[in-house]
């Protein structure tokens, strides 16, 4: 199942994202994902596994597990590179060992201090806040990221974690639309006067934390998942589905795209098993009504400032 971006390319409707995951264990994540028939993987610079995706990707090519053109491959532009474009995506290509990525994604919209291409730190100031560097706007970044594609090195790029104002101004001033906003929705955070814009312009809805961040930002963050719910419990009853299979389908069915995390071969397989069912209406309008407006992903926490605020 796919969705047809504005730029014409074909996307996965499920992908496999590889936040947070162990270097030592991403040949095998990533192998057994193609196996399972997951076309679609969820990649950044930031995430420090660029290169262990890039081993996984080049072995499964040479054992003729997939071809290259059968996969959706993304990856995200750091805000410390914003000054950088084109070196970034150079750098993140050298590493994933790809000639071209499918979707390339400015991960934040905000440009931070350069600490070297392809680094990703976060560099904070005496203060402990955040260096932003105000001298890059976020237009200028969307310019760079529009040679990408006159270069051949990206078919369709995108935003992440852009709102409703910043997206605006983007079709504003863009000569290639965004093809994607990818943002943290899920039954807890659905965000649907954003996801409705984005679609209404044509741009496609990717959901990050599609499962309200589980036992990830659980860890980092301190929040609750959507996942312990009792009525959604009862919908996955109903369905003889797990949770995560119900949140997943419910993401599809508002024609978003799901890359939810998992770093488990069994729920590898169980996320990806959500094309067999279909929530009626009811069950949709009870999802809906869940909503708590409730932001699981809170990088505040690192950087000294909450750029949501």
């Amino acid at each position: 199942m796919e969705i047809t971006l504005n730029s014409g390319y074909k996307m996965p409707i499920v992908g496999l994202g590889v936040w947070r995951m162990e270097k030592e264990g991403i040949r095998d994540l990533v192998i057994n994902s193609i196996k399972i028939g997951y076309r679609h993987l969820d990649c950044a610079a930031d995430y420090k596994n660029e290169a262990e995706v890039g081993e996984a990707l080049s072995e499964a090519f040479k054992e003729g597990l997939v071809k290259r053109e059968d996969l959706f491959v993304t990856t995200k532009l750091w805000n410390s590179d914003h000054g950088h474009v084109v070196e970034a995506c150079k750098d993140s290509l050298k590493k994933l060992q790809l000639d071209y990525l499918d979707l390339y994604l400015v991960h934040f919209p905000v440009a931070t201090k350069h600490t070297g291409v392809g680094t990703t730190d976060s560099a904070l100031g005496d203060d402990g806040v955040l260096d932003i560097d105000t001298t890059i706007s976020l237009e200028t970044t969307w310019h760079h990221m529009e040679k990408l594609v006159s270069m051949g090195l990206v078919r369709s790029i995108g935003i992440s974690n852009y709102d409703v104002f910043l997206t605006r101004d983007c079709l504003a001033y863009s000569k290639i639309k965004p093809a994607v906003n990818q943002i943290e929705t899920h039954p807890y955070f659905q965000r649907d006067s954003l996801v409705k814009f984005c679609q209404k312009h044509g741009i496609c809805v990717t959901a990050h934390t599609p499962l309200g961040g589980a036992t990830a930002n659980a860890e980092w963050f301190g929040t609750v998942s959507c996942l312990d719910d009792p009525a959604l419990k009862e919908v996955a009853e109903k369905y003889k589905k797990t949770v995560a299979q119900v949140v997943l389908r419910w993401g599809i069915q508002r024609n978003t795209v799901v890359i939810p995390k998992t770093s488990k071969p069994e729920r590898l397989e169980e996320n990806f098993k959500v094309f067999d069912f279909e929530l009626a209406k009811e069950d949709m309008e009870l999802i809906k009504s869940m909503d708590r407006k409730y932001r699981t992903n809170q990088p505040a926490k690192f950087w000294g400032i909450d750029l949501y605020a």
